[in-house]
């Protein structure tokens, strides 16, 4: 292919193998392919077998002609369950051997550009890798991170160097959870020890995950921008904080809402079958939801890695179960750790929810909390989950497991007002109460937030709202990118 300035910018993007990675960037990539850009999207092995095993991934991408999957190993052997506690362990093997074979890939791709593979104009990295700005910068190549975290929990990451100065870290044996954490510039008032990421949960300052999450954090300013997920009337305050190091910004979410108005309403129906899951969708809770009453049924989901004893199963399913309202339950086969068929489904489970509820292993969640039927959702506050219950304008009930979702969940109860923090308790009489104040005592006053919330979200991705328009502006700059290569 003839390289020059008619020719479009080429863009890789380059995920963390996460669920919520994979497909907030995958959703970056058809924006980006939208406009008219080349997108070469680099998935690991592992991921991309279970995209193609899983979804109509390659039908959905195969109108763009300058659209392409590539693969690389993430170096963890296939029955690895990337999942839980043993998440973290892809990080070491990713820095062993996905990194030494992304760089001679990169090198490899710009001395030997050819119509498959023509040169990279920019790298859109996962903002939790560095090595790909140091092998930018060898080869010459802009590097944009993507943070696909909240802005607010961006800040709690950079920030941990002020917490250990100030002492608010580590946390010490016997700690009052409840204490405030003052040594973090906007959330002075209201950040409690509980509320810190999980990273953060460390009696040792020296804990390999509170390093990595801080150090690979602070490595964003290196790189040209960054890109977040999320929308400047939802986290003003925090992009303001963020600013003063990274001073290129571009909020371009919710861009499944972005995504959606870009597809335009003649192809919503094919929209909504499309997904972007690594696990297989059961379809038939659809069916469920529309016979049931509008508003009535709490959808449950925590999300593609958290994990759960078998005891903490069974108080969620009381709790729900004698709260009287119907539930929706996401239980991913792998989520229940435990021996001896512990990590199946229990028949009980099975019996207690013919009343009230539906199980199913894995969930079309957008066009769940969109279904006019759900009335709350109880969710882990992964950040796409947030978002999309925020513009489905559903309340939350928030029980975080890991890594951003303890700082999400405080921002969606103290600060938004858009539901209520349940984390560190897993009880079955307070599971019921707070389903219920989700559901029925409570739920007037959530709604009045969530409904102005979700409309300044769709105001923001609309036609001249802010990430509508910092959408385009990124696109723009690539192709200046491009241009400046060809000079």
């Amino acid at each position: 292919m003839e390289e020059g300035p008619n020719v479009p910018p080429h863009v890789l993007i380059f995920p963390l193998p996460a669920q919520g990675h994979v497909n907030s960037m995958l959703k970056l990539a058809e924006l980006l392919s939208l406009a008219g850009l080349h997108v070469t999207f680099l998935n690991t092995d592992y991921n991309h077998d279970r995209l193609l095993r899983y979804t109509n991934i390659l039908t959905r991408f195969s109108c763009f002609p300058g659209f392409q999957f590539k693969t690389i190993p993430d170096g963890l052997p296939p029955d690895h369950p990337r999942s839980g506690d043993d998440f973290m362990d892809l990080f070491d093997s990713l820095n062993s051997v996905t990194k030494p074979l992304f760089r001679e890939m990169l090198f490899s791709g710009q001395s030997n550009s050819n119509s498959s593979g023509r040169s990279v104009t920019c790298i859109i990295a996962d903002g939790i890798f560095s090595f790909p700005i140091d092998v930018g910068n060898e080869l010459g190549i802009p590097v944009i991170h993507f943070r696909t975290i909240s802005a607010c929990c961006f800040w709690a990451y950079f920030s941990i160097p002020y917490m250990i100065e100030a002492g608010d870290l580590p946390i010490r044996a016997n700690e009052d959870m409840d204490r405030l954490i003052t040594s973090v510039p906007g959330m002075e008032t209201f950040l409690r020890c509980r509320d810190l990421p999980s990273f953060c949960r460390v009696s040792n300052l020296a804990d390999p995950n509170l390093q990595l999450v801080a150090n690979k954090t602070r490595q964003s300013p290196r790189a040209r921008a960054l890109i977040l997920n999320t929308f400047e009337d939802l986290e003003g305050p925090m992009l303001s904080l963020i600013r003063t190091q990274c001073p290129t910004i571009y909020t371009i979410g919710p861009h499944h809402a972005l995504l959606k108005l870009k597809l335009g309403s003649e192809t919503t129906t094919l929209q909504s079958q499309s997904s972007n899951s690594l696990f297989e969708v059961d379809r038939s809770c659809m069916t469920w939801l529309d016979a049931q009453p509008l508003k009535s049924v709490i959808y449950v989901s925590f999300g593609s890695i958290a994990k759960m004893t078998k005891n903490e199963l069974m108080e969620f399913w009381y709790g729900l179960v004698n709260s009287k309202k119907r539930f929706l339950w996401v239980i991913r086969p792998d989520m229940v750790d435990g021996k001896d068929g512990d990590s199946q489904t229990p028949a009980e489970l099975v019996e207690g929810t013919k009343e009230w509820g539906y199980l199913v292993g894995w969930a079309p969640q957008e066009e769940v909390l969109a279904h006019p039927a759900t009335g709350g959702f109880f969710t882990h506050s992964g950040w796409n989950s947030t978002l999309e219950s925020i513009v489905a304008g559903v309340p939350m009930l928030c029980w975080p497991y890991f890594a951003d979702q303890q700082v999400n969940s405080r921002f969606v109860s103290e600060v938004w007002k858009l539901g209520m923090d349940m984390k560190d308790i897993c009880d079955r009489v307070i599971v019921e109460k707070m389903v219920n104040d989700l559901m029925v005592e409570k739920r007037e006053e959530f709604l009045k937030s969530t409904v102005e919330m979700s409309r300044l979200a769709r105001e923001s991705v609309s036609e001249g709202g802010s990430s509508y328009r910092n959408l385009d502006r990124l696109i723009e700059d690539i192709r200046l990118m491009n241009v400046g290569a060809k000079c």
